[in-house]
């Protein structure tokens, strides 16, 4: 029983696919098939139904892939251990992130560190939300960097940092040359708001509600840059993560007003599939991202 075939078995599960776990593997899906079949012939037990569509584990194919994860993770380890041997921090990376980290200041984290460590190859990959958690269930990538991040049965968050919320507006909208907005002053003004099914859309509707702040949402994007270039064209305010702002504010496009208390933050979390075993770089360039934290300027 070779690892490999595990490593397809635990794929196919978490997949629901042979064809993806296949193509994940570098293996045709025949040959998948085959690997299934091996195990099963080797244990002496059916691991999946085929015999309804969709296809479902048996109890031992349950059992198997509950327990093998754990091995997988280790075998994992003492690989990266192994190749890393006369070089601890020599391994790759792979981060998935939000658009909103922001592009510059993410440069500058892995530039720092691949100074630090040379070696280190770190690729980071930006995508939707929903698609971080995705890659991570799914081991497409080792870490992933989320805002309001959210744990379950199948993710773990390590807090990050906490980024203050501002009121953005048009240069010469009436808040722009303010220190502070009042709830009162946000009043009956128009909104341009991120989508009702992000995680950020909700936490900034509940803050305006708790504070008894009605405003008109005239537009909704999915991300931080199309809101920006909202405001830039005078389309309402938003409320968006000071650093997430502060090109526009140094080139005069937008203005950054802060709200009455700074209770209301974005945070920023690192989530990985839970019991996931990082290797010697992982762990490294993790531990980084937390001391470096908002030190990037």
């Amino acid at each position: 029983m070779q690892i490999e075939s595990l490593k397809v078995f635990c794929d196919i599960v978490r997949l629901h696919s042979f064809s993806e776990a296949a193509e994940k593997n570098n293996v045709t899906q025949s040959s998948a098939s085959q690997a299934i079949q091996a195990l099963e012939h080797h244990l002496g037990a059916a691991l999946i139904n085929r015999s309804c569509r969709p296809w479902k584990l048996t109890p031992e194919g349950k059992t198997l892939y509950d327990g093998v994860r754990d091995i997988l993770d280790r075998w994992i380890q003492l690989e990266s251990n192994l190749r890393d041997f006369h070089d601890k921090i020599s391994a790759s990376v792979r981060i998935g992130s939000i658009y909103s980290v922001g592009l510059r200041h993410m440069k500058q984290h892995i530039q720092k560190f691949t100074t630090l460590h040379p070696n280190a190859h770190i690729t980071i990959e930006y995508l939707h939300p929903h698609r971080v958690y995705e890659c991570v269930i799914n081991e497409d990538i080792d870490i992933g960097i989320v805002s309001f991040p959210q744990s379950n049965r199948e993710i773990t968050v390590i807090p990050w940092q906490f980024e203050p919320m501002v009121v953005v507006c048009h240069p010469e909208h009436r808040l722009a040359k303010k220190k502070t907005a009042s709830y009162a002053l946000l009043n009956g003004e128009k909104l341009v708001g991120f989508d009702k099914d992000l995680v950020i859309r909700k936490e900034v509707d509940h803050f305006l509600k708790t504070h008894n702040v009605a405003t008109e949402t005239v537009l909704e994007f999915d991300n931080i840059e199309s809101i920006k270039r909202a405001v830039e064209i005078a389309s309402g305010i938003s409320l968006l993560p000071r650093p997430t702002v502060d090109s526009e504010i140094q080139a005069g496009s937008l203005c950054a007003v802060s709200l009455p208390t700074r209770e209301f933050s974005r945070p920023l979390g690192i989530i990985h599939r839970k019991g996931k075993v990082f290797s010697p770089t992982v762990r490294t360039f993790v531990d980084f991202l937390q001391k470096e934290k908002n030190s990037v300027s």
